[in-house]
């Protein structure tokens, strides 16, 4: 399909309107009395790219590395957790360990980037193909990229590098984001009144 949505991407279900996307309805079924929902067309990888990556990398195709790729697309600086509940909701029940095992094989591909902030749990990206760095909220997390001023790798160099044959420098710049900045100075000015 010119979408990028294989056959597997699909469940039948029986009563979806014409035009729906199966973003927006679940079908039910009658299973011993009870209703029970099914799973409605989720697209996975509507572009394709995942699918593509995962190929380029010499991995097996399945439905939770793209569902995993496709979402951090969406959704950078995820931690696992995140990752885990958005690919639920496309995909159903997947397992914890699933969803890991999912983002080891990424990482070690190059298909994902792991970056941990001090005091914070692991966050992944799709953002590999350039050297850049991470702005770090000290109070909610919330990362967003910087680009490297020097651009290549390492930009950073130690003064005695002891032997190690030095290929990258992580920086992280630290400090509160605009909505923290915001709240902190809300709560700076009501104490100023107390």
């Amino acid at each position: 399909m010119s979408c990028g949505v294989e056959a597997a991407d699909r469940a039948p279900v029986a009563g979806l309107a014409a035009g729906a996307t199966g973003h927006e309805l679940l079908a039910h079924s009658r299973e011993r009395g009870r209703v029970a929902p099914i799973m409605a067309f989720v697209p996975v990888d509507p572009d394709g790219a995942a699918t593509q990556s995962l190929r380029a990398a010499g991995l097996r195709v399945t439905r939770p590395r793209r569902a995993v790729l496709a979402w951090l697309a969406e959704h950078p600086h995820a931690t696992a957790d995140e990752v885990g509940a958005g690919v639920r909701e496309q995909l159903g029940s997947v397992s914890t360990q699933a969803v890991y095992d999912v983002l080891a094989a990424c990482a070690e591909a190059g298909l994902l980037r792991r970056i941990e902030p001090a005091g914070h749990p692991a966050r992944f990206e799709r953002r590999v193909g350039d050297n850049h760095h991470h702005l770090v909220c000290r109070r909610c997390g919330r990362t967003e990229d910087v680009d490297c001023p020097v651009g290549v790798r390492p930009c950073l160099t130690p003064g005695d590098d002891r032997g190690f044959a030095v290929d990258e420098a992580e920086v992280v710049f630290w400090g509160l984001c605009p909505t923290c900045t915001t709240a902190q100075g809300s709560h700076d000015n009501e104490e100023a009144r107390l």
